[in-house]
């Protein structure tokens, strides 16, 4: 993977999976600002690719600070998780390393954990 990005692969489909982020931001009241279908809009160009949907999601308590340290990062923010589906049929998350994002965008380390919600969520929705 590019740096800075982090992947981890699920059984479930690119849709189950989608379906199992929604529940788990709805339950930890992180707001979902949208789900953009890549492939639904493809389809819609005549075009074809392989099932893939990011999700925008975020809170304002985590980053708000983070763009107040360095403005920059609402380049990179609100969070998101890629899910899409691999050559081989396997369904991949794939989001952003918060370290990575610290050094990008030289925000004090202190922030890292206010970032850590992508990966999280994304390992529990591929269990």
């Amino acid at each position: 993977m590019p740096e800075g990005i982090q992947t981890c692969t699920s059984s479930y489909s690119v849709d189950e999976v989608v379906a199992r982020l929604e529940t788990l931001l709805q339950e930890k009241g992180i707001k979902l600002f949208c789900v953009v279908d890549h492939s639904g809009e493809a389809k819609t160009a005549g075009l074809e690719m392989p099932a893939t949907k990011l999700l925008i999601f975020g809170n304002p308590k985590g980053g708000t600070p983070v763009m107040l340290a360095a403005p920059s990062a609402a380049l990179d923010l609100p969070l998101k998780i890629l899910v899409s589906e691999s050559g081989e049929g396997k369904t991949l998350l794939s989001w952003n390393d918060p370290a990575w994002l610290q050094q990008r965008h030289s925000f004090p380390e202190e922030f890292i954990p206010n970032l850590s919600a992508a990966g999280v969520l994304a390992r529990k929705a591929a269990e």
